[in-house]
């Protein structure tokens, strides 16, 4: 293989294999993979914004039968420590949201056996009804997959009940890697690669807004980011025309802070600086179908990710409000607003507020400066 003929594919928008994903990988340095992946971006959001979001993670239970030996998040059913999310809490939560200045949840839980398909029905009903501006960028393809099993309905008919509910965009989590050789051995609890790929192939069929994530650095092989790369495209392909199905792409480190992979198999996060803005770099050129690529501020830090600007990455997500999955696996960084405004600002580019479907925000009147502990 050639690396400067797969670039200028790569930057004719063509689609490269996982093969020559990886091939550039290992031997094109990071500069020149920047530059290109630079390149698609100026091509592809033609203009210096770098886009954000005000918004809450706030989950919905913590009991879960998964069993993901990633997480320090989840207790299993009839743990002290379980808990299910009252009405009462969300309202206090949305309230204080909305004073920041935010007008969405990202709602994530476990996949807990006694909550089904009727329970979240009547749950994003109850939120729409006492906050109707609120958006509900919720649950996830595992999610979907459990609640799906536990009544015996297909992903569609559970992804229509709740948009029919309130639903209005589904995030991407609980991808991982989606290869089934490592989700059999860090999350056997959660639905298959081919689950999680159908789910999102039946949202947009049903024009659902999604995005895309990828959990890296634990046990998978190089050639395996590259598959789920390929995969996540060619799902993006067969999507219907009017509809962005996947709106974004993020790409994260796995956090090993007292975790099982790092108890008791031994496995560490190993991934540097300098590799995680190269899978950046090479998201944005294997993923020419994806238009926005959002670097992980949250799990790699401020300076990782001003760089991530320059190497095709157009997003810095949330400041995230509240988080408490990846937090409590060690990831330590932290924004308020005019934090992550800043920070935009001082690696060139100009901050723009957006909400879930990346349209442009003015910032609301008025807001409260949200107060963090670093």
């Amino acid at each position: 293989m050639q690396a400067d003929k797969l670039l200028q594919s790569a930057l004719h928008f063509e689609f490269l294999t996982a093969e020559q994903g990886q091939y550039l990988f290992e031997t094109v340095p990071t500069p020149t993979l920047a530059w290109v992946a630079n390149e698609l971006r100026k091509k592809q959001v033609p203009h210096k914004k770098v886009t954000w979001i005000i918004d809450r993670n706030l989950n919905t239970t913590n009991v879960c039968i998964a069993n993901c030996k990633f997480c320090n998040f989840f207790r299993i059913p009839g743990h002290a420590e379980g808990y299910t999310t009252t009405l009462e809490q969300y309202r206090d939560k949305i309230e204080e949201t909305i004073r920041y200045g935010g007008e969405q949840l990202l709602l994530q839980g476990g996949h807990n056996p006694e909550l089904g398909l009727a329970y979240y029905a009547q749950l994003f009903r109850d939120l729409k009804n006492m906050f109707p501006q609120i958006k509900l960028h919720s649950l996830g393809p595992p999610e979907i997959a459990h609640i799906a099993k536990l009544g015996s309905h297909t992903h569609t008919h559970v992804l229509k009940t709740l948009v029919d509910a309130g639903l209005d965009s589904l995030p991407g989590p609980g991808a991982e890697i989606l290869n089934d050789r490592v989700r059999r051995m860090i999350s056997k609890g959660k639905c298959t690669g081919r689950e999680w790929l159908d789910v999102m192939r039946a949202a947009h069929q049903l024009k659902i807004t999604t995005s895309a994530t990828m959990m890296f650095g634990h046990i998978e092989t190089i050639y395996e980011r590259f598959e789920h790369l390929v995969w996540l495209r060619q799902v993006q392909a067969e999507k219907p025309e009017d509809t962005p199905g996947f709106i974004a792409f993020i790409p994260w480190p796995f956090q090993d802070q007292n975790t099982i992979l790092r108890n008791v198999k031994g496995i560490r996060n190993a991934v540097t600086a300098d590799e995680y803005v190269r899978m950046i770099a090479l998201s944005r050129i294997m993923l020419p179908n994806i238009k926005n690529i959002q670097a992980s501020w949250l799990t790699v830090g401020k300076a990782t990710a001003q760089i991530c600007l320059h190497a095709g990455a157009n997003d810095f997500g949330s400041i995230m409000i509240e988080e408490n999955v990846v937090s409590a696996a060690g990831a330590p960084h932290r924004f308020t607003a005019q934090g992550i405004q800043d920070a935009i600002a001082e690696a060139g580019f100009e901050p723009q507020l957006r909400n879930q479907q990346y349209q442009f925000r003015a910032m609301p009147q008025n807001m409260e400066q949200q107060v963090i502990n670093y």
